[in-house]
């Protein structure tokens, strides 16, 4: 009969978060799969815990996978990153999946999240709420991604390096506007610390402080807004126009500003650049 795969959450950065359930997890276990064997190594010796380990991160290959399967054959297998649940922005979804079409058994070890820490502590979350991970690298990649969000009706939830937020919050700003914010760093941490602002006053903080540690960024949902008719829009459409914003932008900002489909906007926005053109006089020759 094959093993089970346990999924355990590890502290994100207080030790004393592990739950008890965690620690048993991890000692009857036959073998842990660890993100990093060095830095998982520190937490169970810091918990009295000689269970044999083994590397499983985000490089490694199916030749890896196949070994904890072969693992699971005869005993449990526990899966823990550096810090938080294994599979949301870390490693496991991949050993997840084989194990499932497998018919492996996958029991989550719940624990420490710093998304669900983060979401509590912004005040900005009544409800639901969207989780990106980690937004792309590239800019126009990242300014994509929030363009396809920025009609949705929820807060969103992103993981960023210390050295892209600046960067991703001016991207955010350009597409979402200036929504309220917080900015979670080294959650649970001896540095910890919670801002609470809106991502125009975030650059000048930044500025004055550059960023250290992960961050975990809670942007809030957009104003509820009025709908416009389709006559005011047009005249916004104009105005932007006028002012020399691509059909693309004009009708991005005032789907933002009046809640029309943006779709709809970018059309009538082309009709009219088209028509300025057509009825701009020819020089004679």
């Amino acid at each position: 009969m094959a093993g089970t795969l346990y999924l355990v959450a590890t502290p994100i950065g207080n030790l004393e978060d592990i739950t008890l359930r965690a620690l048993r997890i991890l000692r009857e276990v036959s073998l842990i799969a660890a993100e990093d064997t060095r830095h998982s190594g520190r937490l169970l010796k810091h918990f009295g815990i000689e269970t044999p380990m083994v590397s499983y991160h985000g490089h490694s290959g199916p030749g890896r996978i196949d070994e904890i399967l072969a693992a699971l054959e005869t005993g449990d297998v526990a899966v823990i990153s550096d810090a938080g649940m294994p599979g949301i922005s870390d490693p496991g979804f991949e050993l997840v999946r084989a194990a499932a079409e497998r018919g492996i058994r996958v029991e989550p070890i719940p624990g420490p999240s710093a998304v669900i820490a983060a979401v509590a502590a912004s005040g900005l979350v009544p409800g639901g709420f969207l989780f990106l991970g980690f937004p792309p690298r590239r800019p126009s990649e990242r300014r994509k991604l929030f363009a396809s969000l920025a009609d949705l009706p929820f807060p969103l939830v992103l993981y960023e390096a210390p050295h892209r937020l600046r960067a991703t919050l001016a991207d955010l700003e350009s597409v979402l506007g200036d929504r309220p914010v917080t900015l979670c760093r080294e959650l649970t941490k001896v540095h910890e610390e919670i801002i609470r602002t809106t991502m125009a006053a975030a650059h000048a903080a930044l500025e004055e402080r550059p960023p250290r540690g992960e961050y975990v960024v809670v942007v809030g949902a957009p104003e509820p807004r009025t709908r416009t008719d389709p006559e005011q829009a047009a005249d916004l459409l104009r105005d932007r126009l006028a002012a020399g914003e691509s059909p693309s932008a004009a009708a991005r900002a005032v789907a933002r500003a009046t809640g029309l489909p943006r779709s709809d906007l970018y059309r009538q926005a082309l009709a009219l650049r088209e028509r300025e053109v057509s009825d701009k006089p020819r020089s004679k020759d």
